[in-house]
């Protein structure tokens, strides 16, 4: 007998939204991914109608362009992630510049790819991103990754009188780490002998005791506590 939960995410098809201000292309993805299976919920072709419009949908997956008219793909980022409860972004762009690449992470994203993947490698893209896996065209892994480390070589200033970070279990520090390492939920979920949902459950629980927003944040905290390296 199949657990309610897996037999529901298995059923529900994951919802999409596309947010490009190319129509024909916009179209094009949108009705690449819908015959793949997913649900297309909503498309935009500027920021503030992206803003507005995944408000309305709440997609889980917002393949989002990051040069759009009226605000930047990565503002729109920031203005979405953490506001919209499960959501996650892939950018989709014809950038492959570094500055482009770290702050459409920077803002949220979860994944960026170049307009250039196959259509196979755009849908392989949003479900791995749906499934909180971090997912970038090859080559641009190792940048984000450097850019972690840049970081936390240099961290921010503390400010004062900021309490402690609460302590996590071991379990969750477990989790961190292999995060830290760049392992995707799958395979830390393999790696542990436990369920993809119940390692997404502990970094929810790690981030939310950490204060911490998405990934990248997660990541930066545990290169500058040392976890890549334990």
């Amino acid at each position: 007998m199949s657990t309610p939960n897996t037999q529901e995410s298995a059923e529900r098809p994951v919802r999409v939204m596309v947010v490009d201000d190319h129509p024909m292309w916009r179209d094009a993805v949108a009705r690449d991914l819908a015959e793949s299976g997913f649900d297309v919920v909503a498309t935009a072709g500027d920021g503030p109608g992206a803003v507005r419009r995944a408000r309305a949908a709440c997609p889980d997956v917002l393949v989002l362009d990051l040069n759009l008219p009226g605000m930047p793909g990565a503002q729109v980022c920031r203005e979405l992630v953490g506001s919209l409860p499960g959501l996650r972004v892939l950018v989709l762009s014809a950038s492959g510049e570094h500055a482009d690449v770290l702050e459409a992470v920077k803002s949220g994203a979860t994944g960026y790819l170049l307009k250039s993947a196959s259509t196979q490698e755009l849908v392989d893209a949003v479900h791995a991103t749906a499934a909180g896996d971090p997912v970038f065209t090859p080559g641009l892994a190792g940048l984000v990754l450097g850019e972690y480390r840049r970081l936390a070589a240099d961290p921010a200033p503390a400010a004062p009188d900021v309490p402690k970070a609460p302590r996590l279990t071991d379990r969750e520090t477990e989790v961190l780490r292999l995060v830290a390492k760049g392992l995707s939920y799958k395979q830390i979920a393999e790696r542990l002998v436990i369920s993809h949902r119940t390692v997404q459950n502990h970094v929810q629980n790690t981030l939310g005791k950490l204060q911490l927003h998405n990934r990248v944040e997660l990541v930066r905290y545990a290169i500058e506590t040392g976890l890549d390296d334990a």
